[in-house]
C-alpha cells in the first residue's frame, strides 16, 4: 500500500507465528478429536432408552423434581424421609435437567452424558500441552474406549461427573504446576471439592499426586508456595464441606434422615459407611477380611486382573506401567520444573493411588468404581507411549522398550478375550497376529527415511491395542454381551461374579450367586438378605418382562408426562419376579430388579386418604420402586443397607397419628423387615405395626402389609 506521505511499497505483515511452546496444530488433530468425541457420544448414548437405569438413583431424581428440599438433600422420596447413601450434587445436576426437560431417561442422562465428553476433551488438551497432538489423540482414544467407563456412562450413577470433576481438578494442578498461577490452583482444589461432595472420600484419592507435583515441580519460591497451597487448601475445605455443614444448621426434626449413617448426620456418612469403611470394611460395608461386601472379587494385589475386573479396566495396564517407569527413568537428571517428569509423576501417581486403593479395599467394591483408573491409564498410554517412540527412534539402547510393553498388551488381550469362551472367538488371534506385525514394523521401520511404514506400524499397534476394549464397550450399547446396567454396571461378556456376595457365592448374581431366571447370562447384581451388602444404589431400574416388552429404563414417564408419574409402571411390572412382598428386601413388589405390582400401587392410591406418604417399606430398593411406579412418596424404613435407623416407634406412631401415614409394609417372613433384619430397632416397630395394625387381605399376593389410622396409636 502506498500513500502521498509514504511512497514505498510495504508488503503486508505475517501472520504472528505461534508461541515456541505451542507449535502449529497439524490439520489432522482437531478432526481426529472430534471423531474421537463423536464415537464416545455413540456409545454412550445408543439405544439409552432401552437400559435400565439405577432406580434408587432415578427415584431420588424424580422426588427432587417434585420438592426443592428433596432435591437440595438428596432425598429418596419427595416427603423427605430419607435421603440416598451419597452426596447429592450428582442428583442436584441431573434433577436440573429433568426440572427444565421433564423427568425421563434422556432428559436425566444429558448432563452426565456431556461430563464424560468433556472429561475426555479435559484429558486431551492436558496431555496435548505436555506430549503433543499424536499423544493426546491416542489418550482420549484409551479414555473414550475403555470398557467400565461406557457402561457407567450409559448410568445415573454419580461416577460419571466424580471422573469429570477428577480429571478437571488435575488437568488445573498440572497447569498451576507449569504456569505457578494462583487461580488453576484454586481451581483444581475447587474441583476436588465438588468431587467430594459427589462421591465423598473417593473424590479425593488422586489429590495427594496433585500435591506432590505441585509442591516439587512448580516455580514459585517456599513462601509464595505455602501461602498459594494455604489458600487451595480453604477453597478445598470450602467447596468438600459446604454440604455437609449446611446440613448440620438444620435442626434433626427438620431434615431427612441422612442415608447410610448411624446418627442421620452427613459428618457420620463422611468418616464411616462412605468412609474408611468403604477400605476396611464395616460401617455398611460388610466385613473386612479380604472380600467383604465386594462384588469385584478378593482383595489383593491381583484383583484388577482377576475374573470380574480383568476385562472391564485392565487392558492396557501392563503398557502404562511399563510406560510409567521407562519415563521416569528416561527424564533422569531433568530440571526439578521439567513438566515431563510432572506430567507423569501426576498421572502415574493417579494410576497407582487408584489401583492399590480399589485392589485392597475390603469394604464394597463394585466394578464400576474402577471407571476413576481409567483417565491415568490413558494419558499413561499416550504419553507413555510418545516417549517410548522417540526412544525407539533415537537411542539404540531403548529400543526393545517399546516392542516389549506391546508384546505384553497383546499377550494380555489374548488372555482376557480367551476367559470370554464362544464370544468373538476371531478376536484373540487377530490381535496376536496385528500386534506380532506391528512390533516388526517398529523394529525394523524405526530408523532411517521409512517414516511412513513406521507411521503405519504405529497405527497398527495401536489399532491392536484398542482392539480388545473396543469388542467390550461395543457390546454395551449393542447388547451383544453379558453385561448390565443400573445396579451393577459392566461391559463384554460374564467371565466372573466376584466374592464376599450372598451365601458365598457370587458377588454379583441373584441370591445364591447364580444368574438370572431364564438364562441371559448377565452379571446381575441381585437382592441379597442374610448375606452380604447389597449393589450400591439400589435395584435394576429398567426390566424387560417376560412378554418380551422392553420398558423405559429407571421408570421413566411415558413421552411428554412430567410431574407424578401414576401409571409408569404399567406394562412393566406384571409377570415379574419377587413381586410379592416379603421376598428380597422385605418390601412390597419389586423385589430386585422387578417392578412394583401395579395392583398394589393402585390399591394404596385408592386408599392413600390424603397420607403425605402412599406406604412405609423396610428397604431403599421396594420404596424406589413403588415412587418411581407411583410417582408418590414412599418411606425406606432402614435405609439401602438395612442398618439406617431412620424410623423409630415414636417417629411411626407420630405419623400416623398425624394422618400422615396409613400403610406399612413388614417382611412376610421375619421380624426385622429388609435388609436390616432383626436389629431391636426394626422389631420393635415390626411388632407394633403386626400388634396395632389391620392386615391388609385386598390385593392379591401381598403380605405383610398392614394398614394404621389415628385411632390405632395407644
Amino acid at each position: 500500500m502506498t500513500s502521498a506521505t509514504d511512497p514505498l511499497h510495504h508488503p503486508a505483515p505475517a501472520p504472528a507465528a505461534p508461541p515456541a511452546d505451542r507449535p502449529a496444530a497439524p490439520r489432522w488433530s482437531s478432526p481426529a478429536l472430534l471423531a474421537i468425541l463423536v464415537l464416545a457420544a455413540a456409545l454412550y448414548s445408543w439405544n439409552l432408552s432401552s437400559l435400565g437405569l439405577n432406580s434408587f438413583y432415578s427415584a431420588a431424581v424424580l422426588s427432587g423434581t417434585e420438592s426443592w428440599k428433596a432435591w437440595f438433600f438428596g432425598s429418596l422420596d419427595a416427603g423427605n424421609f430419607l435421603t440416598v447413601d451419597k452426596p447429592p450434587l450428582a442428583l442436584m445436576v441431573m434433577g436440573l435437567s429433568c426440572r427444565v426437560l421433564g423427568y425421563g431417561t434422556w432428559q436425566m442422562m444429558a448432563p452426565m452424558i456431556a461430563a464424560a465428553l468433556a472429561t475426555i476433551w479435559v484429558l486431551h488438551a492436558s496431555v496435548k500441552r505436555v506430549w503433543g497432538h499424536g499423544a493426546a489423540a491416542v489418550a482420549a482414544l484409551v479414555l473414550a474406549l475403555t470398557p467400565i467407563t461406557v457402561a457407567i456412562n450409559r448410568d445415573n450413577n454419580p461416577d460419571t461427573l466424580l471422573v469429570f470433576l477428577m480429571v478437571s481438578g488435575a488437568a488445573l494442578g498440572l497447569r498451576a504446576t507449569r504456569t505457578g498461577r494462583l487461580l488453576p490452583l484454586l481451581g483444581s482444589a475447587v474441583c476436588f471439592g465438588l468431587a467430594f461432595n459427589t462421591k465423598m472420600l473417593q473424590g479425593y484419592i488422586a489429590l495427594p499426586a496433585v500435591f506432590l507435583v505441585y509442591v516439587y515441580a512448580s516455580r514459585p519460591g517456599w513462601v509464595a508456595k505455602v501461602r498459594d497451597l494455604a489458600l487451595a487448601a480453604v477453597a478445598l475445605a470450602v467447596s468438600s464441606f459446604w454440604w455437609a455443614a449446611a446440613v448440620s444448621l438444620v435442626p434433626a426434626d427438620e431434615r431427612p434422615y441422612i442415608g447410610g449413617s448411624t446418627d442421620g448426620t452427613a459428618w457420620d456418612l463422611i468418616t464411616g459407611y462412605n468412609g474408611l469403611g468403604r477400605v476396611f470394611g464395616g460401617e455398611g460395608n460388610g466385613g473386612g477380611g479380604g472380600g467383604g461386601g465386594s462384588f469385584a472379587g478378593t482383595a489383593g494385589i491381583g484383583r484388577m486382573f482377576n475374573d470380574v475386573l480383568g476385562g472391564q479396566i485392565s487392558w492396557l495396564l501392563p503398557f502404562a506401567g511399563i510406560a510409567l517407569v521407562a519415563g521416569l527413568v528416561r527424564c533422569g537428571r531433568a530440571p526439578r520444573t521439567d513438566l515431563t517428569r510432572a506430567a507423569l509423576v501426576l498421572w502415574g501417581g493417579w494410576t497407582v493411588l487408584h489401583f492399590l486403593t480399589f485392589s485392597m479395599a475390603e469394604g464394597t467394591m463394585h466394578p464400576y468404581y474402577t471407571t476413576a483408573l481409567a483417565p491415568g491409564i490413558a494419558a499413561l498410554c499416550g504419553g507413555g507411549g510418545d516417549l517410548l517412540l522417540r526412544a525407539l527412534r533415537a537411542d539404540r539402547r531403548w529400543a526393545w522398550v517399546l516392542p516389549a510393553a506391546l508384546g505384553v498388551t497383546g499377550i494380555w488381550a489374548v488372555v482376557l478375550l480367551r476367559r470370554a469362551a464362544g464370544w468373538n472367538t476371531w478376536l484373540w488371534p487377530a490381535i496376536a497376529v496385528v500386534t506380532a506385525l506391528a512390533i516388526v514394523g517398529l523394529l525394523v521401520f524405526r530408523s532411517g527415511r521409512r517414516a511412513r511404514l513406521l507411521a503405519v506400524s504405529v497405527a497398527a499397534a495401536v489399532i491392536a491395542s484398542v482392539a480388545g476394549p473396543a469388542a467390550y464397550a461395543w457390546s454395551v450399547p449393542s447388547g451383544s454381551g453379558g453385561g448390565m446396567g443400573g445396579t451393577n454396571p459392566t461391559a463384554g461378556p460374564t467371565t466372573g461374579s466376584g466374592t464376599g456376595g450372598p451365601g458365598g457365592g457370587g458377588g454379583a448374581g441373584f441370591p445364591g450367586g447364580g444368574e438370572q431366571p431364564g438364562g441371559s447370562g448377565r452379571n446381575q447384581a441381585g437382592g441379597f438378605p442374610g448375606g452380604g451388602e447389597p449393589p450400591e444404589g439400589g435395584p435394576q431400574g429398567g426390566t424387560t418382562s417376560p412378554g418380551g416388552s422392553g420398558t423405559e429404563a429407571g421408570g421413566t414417564p411415558p413421552s411428554g408426562s412430567g410431574g407424578r408419574t401414576g401409571g409408569q409402571a404399567d406394562g412393566q411390572a406384571d409377570g415379574q419376579s419377587g413381586e410379592a412382598a416379603g421376598g428380597p428386601g422385605g418390601g412390597t413388589g419389586g423385589g430386585m430388579g422387578g417392578g412394583a405390582s401395579t395392583e398394589l400401587v393402585a390399591y394404596l392410591k385408592k386408599h392413600q386418604d390424603g397420607a403425605e406418604w402412599l406406604l412405609a417399606v423396610s428397604g431403599s430398593q421396594s420404596a424406589a420402586q413403588l415412587i418411581l411406579s407411583s410417582g408418590e412418596p414412599v418411606i425406606s424404613m432402614w435405609g439401602w443397607s438395612g442398618s439406617d435407623r431412620a424410623m423409630t416407634l415414636a417417629k411411626l406412631k407420630d405419623l400416623v397419628k398425624n394422618g400422615q401415614l396409613h400403610y406399612i409394609q413388614v417382611s412376610g417372613g421375619g421380624t426385622g423387615g429388609g435388609m436390616g433384619g432383626g436389629s431391636a430397632l426394626s422389631t420393635e416397630v415390626t411388632e407394633w405395626v403386626r400388634e396395632h395394625g389391620t392386615e391388609v387381605t385386598d390385593v392379591e399376593d401381598t403380605s405383610g402389609l398392614y394398614r394404621l389410622d389415628a385411632s390405632d396409636v395407644n
